[in-house]
């Protein structure tokens, strides 16, 4: 049931029209966002493929040495050789000085690779036609500034909600899901959009929280997909998938899922999702609440002492 007692399966051909539309351009959209995720955050380690590495390199920093090394070494390895890069590395490492930069052949890789893109005219990136702003990049890498952690914060938290707010508004309209399980999927995306954002702040002031930036961008990866699939599925093949489909396999699991958690075989799988949440909710509290507020007292203990 839902509240303007519609169903997808039952709404004209226009309004199926619309909502495929914009679900399946922001379906495109998202795909993209990951395959960016993956040539930007992917590379920060210099290998292709998300990791924990990428994760902390993006946001606490590659301590061991400078901006430009992890990016050489990471997300710009292809726009270099390898004596390219290590020319550079080497003048940053012998203190980055003016009267090195075109002795060292430095500023001739920079002017040939760089300068295309670290331009005056570019935005959020340095412009290395500064020396400056070239020499600032090979200074220890501490990863993303609390400036760019704050910018893109917000401009993530209104913009994907917004996209989360109408993918939830079509997919309230879906028949064959309660309401219990519809509220945990619709309020699924903005707690983990939130734990997301977080993430990256806590990942800035300690590397072990990287591993929750992935955590809950699968969250929101995964309630994004039920929902979209759902609502595509009830708008175009409800008989073919609910009916003579999934209905069978949905009763299937359900019944596994019971026996697996030794539950009755009949708890409505609302009943199940609960049950696995508290579980999930605990487990958090154990491996992540607990050892954050622990974590918390101990910086406060040790700024306390003399």
């Amino acid at each position: 049931m839902n509240p303007f007692k519609l169903n997808l399966k039952d709404l004209d051909t226009p309004i199926k029209v619309l909502f495929t539309g914009y679900l399946i351009t922001v379906g495109i959209g998202y795909f993209f966002a990951l395959v960016q995720i993956l040539f930007t955050h992917g590379m920060a380690d210099g290998k292709f493929g998300l990791s924990i590495d990428d994760i902390v390199y993006s946001y606490y920093g590659n301590r061991s040495g400078t901006v430009i090394e992890t990016k050489l070494n990471g997300s710009m390895k292809p726009y270099a050789s390898e004596q390219e890069r290590f020319t550079i590395m080497q003048w940053a490492r012998d203190g980055a000085e003016l009267d090195g930069y075109e002795a060292s052949g430095t500023k001739k890789i920079i002017e040939t690779n760089c300068v295309m893109c670290h331009n005056a005219e570019a935005s959020g990136i340095p412009n290395y036609l500064d020396f400056a702003q070239l020499k600032a990049v090979t200074t220890q890498d501490e990863g993303a500034t609390f400036s760019s952690l704050t910018r893109v914060s917000h401009i993530h938290l209104f913009g994907i909600s917004f996209i989360f707010m109408f993918v939830g508004i079509i997919f309230s309209f879906a028949q064959t899901t309660s309401n219990n399980i519809k509220c945990i999927a619709i309020g699924m995306p903005y707690a983990f959009l939130v734990t997301d954002i977080l993430s990256w702040w806590l990942t800035k002031i300690d590397p072990m929280f990287a591993w929750l930036v992935i955590l809950a961008g699968m969250g929101m990866g995964v309630s994004f997909m039920f929902m979209w699939f759902t609502a595509i599925a009830e708008m175009w093949a409800y008989k073919y998938v609910f009916v003579e489909g999934l209905a069978i396999q949905y009763h299937r699991l359900r019944r596994t899922s019971a026996r697996a958690l030794g539950l009755d075989e009949e708890t409505p799988f609302s009943q199940i999702i609960v049950f696995v949440s508290k579980r999930l909710i605990c487990l958090v509290n154990k491996k992540i609440v607990q050892p954050l507020w622990l974590l918390i007292k101990r910086k406060i203990d040790n700024n306390d002492k003399p």
